[in-house]
């Protein structure tokens, strides 16, 4: 698979930069991830003429532009798509805001203000990316995973997904949460802890913890580490809560 035919792939939303098995699991689709590289590889740095007078980068990334008829409302003030980058009919991007190379963002979705899609973040269908997200993006090493936003999650303002965490589908994620590879998650209603770095699960609501250290020391001192806490799972209730408004779109 060379370049100029992942780049078109990846606009069209043929190809991916993950992909989920049978069992519902995801991997890196680590043969786009290596065509990616090599977009880098065989770009040249160039000045870009009018609107983008005074920028710098590869000459095969430039931005991506957009007509009516792609069906995507990119609201002036300052946001970028980067080629390589699949935005599905029915996106808002609100400015600024920036989405990179192999991406995916599936149609109903918000991203807002100041938002950041990463490079091979997976977005599902009808996601709200509220203003300040920052979805976390990987091109090496190969083999690992992107950041996955399934199907109708709700993340708030000021929330962090990083370091190839999975948030499945309605799950919200409350302002401020940031989920890394390593941050503990417990759930609150069903009185465990996730194993580590695994799935947000379906439908759960999520917001900022703490918990205390460990050690004797840290302990005397007061010291707590941040953690995540699953409080509820979604209901009638906080659906209705959640409801995004179709006359926006």
């Amino acid at each position: 698979m060379n370049w100029q035919e992942t780049l078109s792939q990846l606009e069209q939303g043929t190809v991916r930069a993950a992909y989920q098995d049978e069992q519902g699991q995801w991997h890196a689709n680590t043969q786009v991830k290596q065509a990616i590289l090599e977009v880098f590889k065989a770009g040249e740095n160039t000045s870009f003429s009018s609107p983008y007078q005074g920028f710098v980068d590869k000459h095969n990334l430039p931005t991506q532009a957009f007509t009516p008829e792609r069906g995507v409302r990119m609201v002036p003030g300052g946001s970028s798509v980067r080629a390589g980058a699949y935005v599905a009919s029915g996106v808002i991007i609100m400015p600024p805001a920036y989405i990179n190379i192999g991406a995916f963002v599936d149609s109903g979705t918000m991203v807002d203000s100041h938002a950041l899609v990463g490079s091979c973040a997976q977005i599902g269908k009808n996601v709200h990316l509220s203003a300040a997200v920052q979805i976390g993006g990987v091109l090496e090493p190969i083999g690992a995973n992107p950041v996955i936003i399934e199907d109708n999650a709700f993340l708030g303002a000021g929330v962090v997904v990083v370091e190839g965490r999975v948030v499945k589908q309605g799950a919200v994620l409350a302002p401020g949460v940031n989920l890394t590879a390593s941050m503990p998650v417990y759930d609150c209603v069903h009185e465990y802890q996730l194993e580590r770095g695994a799935p947000i699960p379906e439908n759960a609501i999520v917001v900022q913890g703490s918990r205390p250290v460990s050690s004797a020391w840290g302990q005397a001192q007061g010291l707590q580490m941040s953690c995540a806490l699953i409080v509820k799972y979604r209901d009638e209730q906080s659906d209705a809560a959640l409801e995004l408004e179709s006359l926006l779109r």
